[in-house]
């Protein structure tokens, strides 16, 4: 039986949520703010973690971040009514599966919920924004949440995570030619990286895998799975 966590300080429309969600057979607790969203991460192994943005004291972001100190595998989706929250981009940088509109989309957020992943995390390096865009979808279907840069520099930005794998392109901004994977393999010694690349001729020596562009994303989802499932096999 899978485990959420809903955190909104309006009550009612975490209670909605919580029935929605046991009513599928899921486990479900809330909490009415970040303190107590932590208390309960503290003591309990969720499979994924729902909260508000805007809450008093501690916010969505805030707790997502004190979040990833104590269990840095949770699976997080933020609600918001006000998608140009300027905390929003601080909460993307810890990693999240999704952020969703206000009031929340029930479909699709049990659909997230169902398919989150613990430890799925990766890091995307691409500069394309519409492929970047659907690379992150095709990743959030099947549980894994993203990272992003788009420039060398970006990847230098990459929030306080460890991803277990990444997708990068190997042209990005601001750099020669695997610049950005130079860096983030420096960062993140050992991360398999997955190329994804026009010019298949460069791709990195040691890289897990290289796929030339256009590609196939089945096969290279299947790719990150495989990967994922020997990382926590092994753990």
């Amino acid at each position: 039986m899978r485990r959420y966590l809903f955190v909104d300080d309006n009550l009612e429309f975490a209670e909605n949520l919580v029935e929605i969600a046991g009513d599928c057979g899921c486990d479900c607790e809330m909490a009415a703010g970040g303190a107590e969203a932590m208390e309960r991460v503290s003591r309990t192994r969720f499979d994924a973690v729902v909260t508000d943005m805007r809450m008093p004291g501690m916010g969505g972001a805030a707790l997502v971040h004190e979040i990833r100190r104590v269990d840095p595998g949770l699976p997080a989706v933020v609600l918001t009514a006000h998608a140009a929250d300027a905390a929003l981009e601080a909460a993307r940088r810890e990693g999240l599966l999704a952020v969703l509109a206000k009031p929340a989309p029930i479909d699709r957020l049990l659909t997230l919920l169902g398919a989150a992943r613990r430890d799925g995390l990766l890091a995307v390096l691409e500069d394309d924004p519409a492929l970047l865009d659907n690379l992150t979808e095709a990743l959030r279907m099947r549980g894994f949440a993203a990272v992003t840069a788009s420039t060398v520099l970006d990847t230098d930005r990459l929030g306080p995570v460890r991803p277990f794998a990444a997708l990068a392109d190997l042209r990005l901004p601001g750099g020669p030619d695997g610049e950005a994977v130079r860096r983030l393999t420096a960062r993140f010694p050992g991360i398999p990286v997955v190329a994804v690349t026009a010019f298949p001729a460069a791709a990195p020596e040691g890289a897990h895998a290289t796929f030339g562009k256009p590609f196939d994303t089945a096969a290279l989802l299947d790719v990150v799975e495989r990967i994922h499932s020997g990382r926590t096999s092994s753990q």
